[in-house]
């Protein structure tokens, strides 16, 4: 099953259309750290962290991790762990998942330079919650809802198409 990103503000999977929105600076091929801008390609998706302390466990076929309070994401080039699943300290800074704002309630990861990892080619891309479809630094956000609904329809194998 292919996800796919329709005029940058529309995300297609099967028969549903959902409003979304993307990074500030638009789609870029040659994405790199900081340009607020999403990656295009296809990518492969999850795991899904979620806030267990505010929603259920997603209803998915793809692995779920319940969020604490010091899980982050590295988006530190200069880090060993660049572009991975951290814990935040001292040494260790990222975008953190535990937040107030409950953007992060549910978090899709999107497989964009995860494999084979080039520092400064771009981190952190998720597909997360949005409250007001303002643009992101380079991640794609939904609804709360139509996030829950997604989760339910992909499968294992899925795919994200952003052109």
């Amino acid at each position: 099953m292919i996800i796919k990103l329709k005029n940058k503000d529309t995300l297609i999977c099967d028969d549903f259309e959902f409003k979304c929105s993307i990074g500030k600076n638009g789609l870029k091929k040659n994405k790199i750290e900081g340009d607020n801008c999403t990656p295009k390609g296809t990518f492969s998706l999850g795991p899904v962290y979620y806030r267990g302390d505010r929603i259920a466990k997603p209803d998915t076929e793809l692995k779920t991790i319940k969020i604490q309070k010091k899980l982050g994401w590295c988006d530190d080039p200069k880090n060993i762990r660049y572009n991975k699943k951290i814990k935040l300290n001292k040494q260790n800074k990222g975008e953190k998942f535990f937040r107030k704002d409950k953007i992060y309630d549910i978090i899709i990861i999107i497989g964009y330079n995860t494999k084979k990892i080039i520092k400064n080619k771009g981190s952190a891309i998720f597909i997360h919650v949005t409250n007001n479809y303002k643009h992101t630094r380079g991640c794609i956000a939904l609804s709360l809802n139509d996030l829950e609904i997604l989760l339910k329809i992909i499968k294992r194998n899925s795919k994200i198409k952003i052109t």
